[in-house]
């Protein structure tokens, strides 16, 4: 992919042309400062004669920017996503994102109207990652026009010579030594369904299908529903739909928005035909508005929405340990609650580069919203969370007068 860009930049359209990495310091290591498997480095694929010299007689290669400029006006520029706000204004017609499934996912969308309007392309070369934004485009481009789509796995990879890049036998190697299946099926096979490393709930959500609690899951008029909620507005807002049947717990429904205002969601929730017996918010419903000076959980009864409950703010460790004991309680419908499953399934620690490990930080992506909507349930829902009336007696104290707060003891309601 690295000649094909500097192969449409030569000889295709003079213009501007990207190389994407993760990170800075990856596109440094890996293509500016790389060599390839017979030690010939990567930059030297450009051809010398064709890079454009400055007055001084030097190329014009800018090692900061790390950007070469050739001898038609073409530029070729490594970059990396984590500094996306470098790029913002500028024209490229040919982009190459690798290692897109780690990407923050940002980046294509802010380049993709530019090659639409230029008429330029992109390609995306990566390792599956779970369920994630590259998984989505790999679906995406099985059926839409005009793109292409290729998986080579261990057995699909060969070197000039016809032999394979990674043997068999390394592979078994691997094993014997104790590499986790799922990452041998990531990295080799390219798996998109393997538990992703450092995930908080990979194998409990395995196992969840393994057993056949992911399905359809229909709702119980005769029971009451409960929802489980994560605010956000630039971020999704995620609502999940949980019926409690004796010890089953039960993931019926789920929503999820952005750039919506609270009213929004009461709406939606209060649509349904469903019976509720609380609503379960994060500690942030408290939070008052700048701009109105009330609460959260205020504006939320104003508006109609009756028996909040506010879970406790908790260490995250204490917050996924509640998950993981929840979990092999929980169905899910796998129609409705799709994109919350592979959340759950996708939500994992960050890679520590420095130490080498997984920290207890959670990545911040798009499975994120779901997972601490998910947490806020799981929180009240422990047995050592306070009971129903002690919670009510801490978040039920409203600016809209006691007669209020007394209404909350309703049985059901909205």
């Amino acid at each position: 992919m690295w000649n094909i860009l500097i192969t449409a930049a030569i000889y295709d359209r003079v213009g501007t042309y990207f190389y994407f990495f993760p990170t800075y310091g990856q596109g440094k290591k890996i293509i500016w400062d790389g060599k390839d498997f017979d030690g010939r480095k990567f930059l030297d694929y450009v051809p010398a004669e064709l890079i454009a010299k400055g007055r001084d007689g030097k190329p014009l290669i800018n090692e900061t920017e790390m950007q070469i400029e050739l001898i038609n006006g073409s530029i070729i520029q490594i970059i990396g996503t984590d500094r996306i706000d470098s790029i913002v204004g500028t024209n490229p017609i040919g982009c190459l994102f690798s290692e897109y499934s780690i990407q923050k996912p940002m980046a294509w969308k802010l380049i993709q109207p530019i090659l639409m309007e230029n008429g330029g392309w992109a390609a995306f070369v990566y390792t599956p990652r779970g369920h994630n934004h590259g998984y989505t485009l790999y679906q995406a481009a099985q059926t839409e026009p005009g793109w292409f789509h290729q998986v080579l796995t261990a057995d699909d990879t060969k070197r000039e010579d016809g032999s394979p890049v990674m043997p068999l036998s390394e592979i078994d190697s691997l094993r014997r030594q104790g590499t986790d299946e799922d990452l041998i099926q990531q990295e080799y096979y390219c798996a998109f369904s393997g538990a992703t490393q450092g995930a908080y709930y990979g194998n409990l959500m395995k196992l969840a299908q393994a057993e056949g609690r992911i399905k359809r899951v229909p709702w119980e008029p005769r029971f009451p529903v409960e929802t489980w909620w994560d605010l956000g507005r630039n971020d999704a807002n995620v609502i999940w739909f949980i019926q409690k049947i004796d010890r089953e717990v039960n993931a019926i429904d789920l929503y999820a928005n952005t750039q919506q205002g609270l009213g929004h969601y009461v709406k939606w929730v209060r649509d349904k035909d469903y019976t509720y017996s609380r609503h379960v918010m994060p500690h942030d419903i408290n939070v008052t508005e700048y701009s109105s000076n009330v609460k959260r959980i205020d504006v939320a009864r104003s508006l109609g929405l009756k028996h909040i409950d506010v879970a406790p703010k908790l260490h995250i460790t204490e917050g996924v340990e509640a998950v993981r004991t929840l979990l092999p309680r929980c169905s899910f419908d796998q129609g409705k609650c799709e994109k919350g499953i592979l959340a759950l399934q996708e939500y994992h620690k960050e890679w520590d580069d420095e130490k080498y490990s997984f920290s207890e930080t959670p990545v911040h992506d798009w499975a994120s919203n779901y997972a601490d909507a998910f947490r806020t349930g799981a929180i009240v829902d422990r047995p050592t969370a306070k009971t129903q009336a002690q919670q009510f007696a801490d978040s039920s104290f409203s600016v809209f007068s006691q007669e209020n707060a007394e209404s909350q003891y309703a049985v059901f309601g909205v």
